[in-house]
C-alpha cells in the first residue's frame, strides 16, 4: 500500500473532510475479556457494539488506525443488496430463502441507521436517499425491469420503482443511460465519520479499543486464547476475526486471507463543480451504479463529483487506474472534462467464491463475519451484530451467509493472474455490450 502506516486513507476526501478522530491508546497492559475482536472497522466495531449492549467485556484490538482499511477507504453507499441477485437466490435454493435474504439485506440499512441515531454521529451525515441503478444498454434495461418487477411481485418490495431514460437523464445530468431502477431503501453516508464515530462512542463507554496494536499471535490455552501484539497481550474466552481483506496484515490472520480475493477499488473526487453544472448532475443526492460487469459509481458530496470503479489485483496505487477512472467519468458526464481532480485514493474489497459475505464460527474459540464483496458499509454493520452472538453460544438465521459456505480460495498463489484474466474478460464483456 502506498499510504501511510497510520493515517486513514491518506488522500481521500474523507479524511480531508473528517471529523476530529477519537485518541486511542496503544496496547501496552496484559488484559482479559470474555471476547476479544480482531479489527477496528465497521464488524469489528459493531461486535463490540452488541457485545456492550449485552454487559460482556470485549477488547477491540487495530492493527493501524481507526478508518485505515476498507471502513476509512470506500464510497460512503449504503446498500441492501448482495452481489447475487435475489431472484438468482430463489432460483438456486427457493424463495423463502430469497425471502430471507431480502429481510437481512434491509436489516442492514436500519443497523446503520441505528448506530448513527444511537451515538449521535450527525458528522456521519447519513441520508436514506436511495440508489439508482443505471442501465448502459437496452438489454440491461430490459433486465433489471424484469428483477424491480420480480421483487415488488414475490417479496413484496415497494421500494422498488423503474425510471425511463428521460428520468434517469434529469436526475443524473447523463445521456447515457437507457433506464435505471431506483432501489429506495438505500443511502449515503461518509464513511470515516461514521467508523470513528461509533469508535469514539464505544470509547466513551469504557470499552477498550486499542490502537497500532497488531494481532501477531493467537494460541490456544487451557480454558481460552491468548492475543499476543507488539506491546501487550489480551487474554479471552473467544475471538472475533473482522479484517475482511485485510486479512494478511499479520499472520494471526492467516487463515481467513485464503478465503478472500482482495479486489483492488479506486476512487476519485472532482475539484467543487461551477454552480451550473452543479445544479443538474446528481440532483437526488443519491448513490448511483452502472449495470456492467466491472460497474462503475458515483455521487455527489459538498458539490464534488465521487467516482468509483473496481480494478484488477495489485498492491500499488497505480496512476493508471485513476487516469481510467477520470475518461470513464468524463465520458458519462462531458460536462466534467475541465473539472479537476482534488482527491484519489483506493483499497481493497473483500470478494468471496460465493459472491456473499459469511459470518459464524471457525472452531470452538473463534467467531469471523468477512467478504462483503462492495457493500460493506452496511452489511459489516449488521454482521458485526451477528458474530457477536455466536460469540455468546448463539445461532441467528443468517441464510446464506453462514460460516459453512465460506470456501478456501483454490490455488491461492495463483489468485492475481486469475483476477486479472477476470477483470479483462468483464471488460470485453462489457465493451462488447453483452
Amino acid at each position: 500500500m502506498t499510504e501511510a502506516p497510520n493515517s486513514p486513507a491518506v488522500g481521500s476526501l474523507w479524511a480531508s473532510s473528517s471529523a476530529p478522530a477519537p485518541k486511542l491508546p496503544r496496547l501496552e497492559a496484559e488484559l482479559s475479556a470474555e471476547v476479544a475482536i480482531v479489527g477496528a472497522g465497521f464488524s469489528g466495531l459493531s461486535a463490540a457494539h452488541a457485545l456492550e449492549k449485552r454487559g460482556i467485556s470485549a477488547v477491540v484490538l487495530e492493527a493501524n488506525s481507526i478508518g485505515w482499511g476498507a471502513s476509512g477507504r470506500n464510497g460512503g453507499v449504503v446498500t441492501s443488496k448482495f452481489r447475487v441477485s435475489f431472484p438468482e437466490i430463489a432460483r438456486a435454493y427457493d424463495l423463502p430463502t430469497a425471502k430471507r435474504m431480502h429481510r437481512i439485506g434491509h436489516d442492514a440499512v436500519q443497523a446503520v441507521a441505528e448506530l448513527v441515531a444511537e451515538f449521535d454521529i450527525k458528522s456521519a451525515r447519513f441520508e436514506r436517499t436511495g440508489n439508482l441503478r443505471c442501465a448502459h444498454t437496452e438489454r440491461a434495461r430490459n433486465a433489471i425491469t424484469v428483477e424491480a418487477e420480480w421483487l415488488r411481485r414475490e417479496l413484496g418490495d415497494r421500494t422498488v420503482s423503474v425510471m425511463s431514460r428521460d428520468q434517469v437523464a434529469a436526475e443524473t445530468g447523463s445521456r447515457a443511460f437507457t433506464g435505471g431502477v431506483l432501489v429506495g431503501d438505500s443511502g449515503t453516508i461518509h464513511p470515516l465519520n461514521y467508523v470513528c464515530g461509533i469508535a469514539a462512542g464505544l470509547a466513551a463507554r469504557k470499552v477498550g479499543i486499542f490502537e497500532r496494536s497488531p494481532v501477531e499471535r493467537i494460541r490456544r490455552e487451557s480454558d481460552g486464547l491468548l492475543l499476543e501484539t507488539p506491546a501487550g497481550t489480551v487474554r479471552a474466552r473467544q475471538v472475533i476475526i473482522a479484517t475482511d481483506a485485510y486479512s494478511d496484515l499479520t499472520p494471526a490472520t492467516r487463515y481467513f486471507k485464503r478465503t478472500i480475493i482482495p479486489f483492488r477499488s479506486a476512487i476519485i473526487a472532482t475539484d467543487r463543480l461551477p454552480a451550473a453544472i452543479d445544479a443538474k448532475l446528481m440532483v437526488g443526492r443519491r448513490s448511483y451504479s452502472e449495470t456492467r460487469r466491472m460497474m462503475k459509481w458515483f455521487r455527489k458530496v459538498d458539490s464534488r463529483v465521487v467516482f468509483g470503479g473496481r480494478g484488477a489485483f495489485g498492491g500499488e496505487d497505480a496512476p493508471s487506474a485513476f487516469d481510467a477512472l477520470q475518461r470513464a467519468m468524463v465520458s458519462l458526464f462531458p460536462d466534467l472534462g475541465q473539472i479537476g481532480i482534488a482527491f484519489r485514493w483506493a483499497g481493497f474489497v473483500g470478494m468471496t467464491l460465493s459472491q456473499l459475505p459469511h459470518v459464524g464460527r471457525l472452531d470452538d474459540r473463534t467467531c469471523f463475519c468477512l467478504g462483503y464483496n462492495g457493500a460493506g458499509v452496511a452489511m459489516a454493520s449488521l454482521l458485526g451484530r451477528y458474530a457477536a452472538a455466536f460469540a455468546v453460544g448463539e445461532s441467528p438465521d443468517v441464510g446464506l451467509l453462514d460460516a459453512a459456505r465460506l470456501k478456501s480460495v483454490p490455488f491461492y498463489p495463483l489468485r492475481e493472474p486469475g483476477v486479472r484474466l477476470v477483470a479483462a474478460w468483464y471488460q470485453f464483456l462489457d465493451a462488447i455490450g453483452c
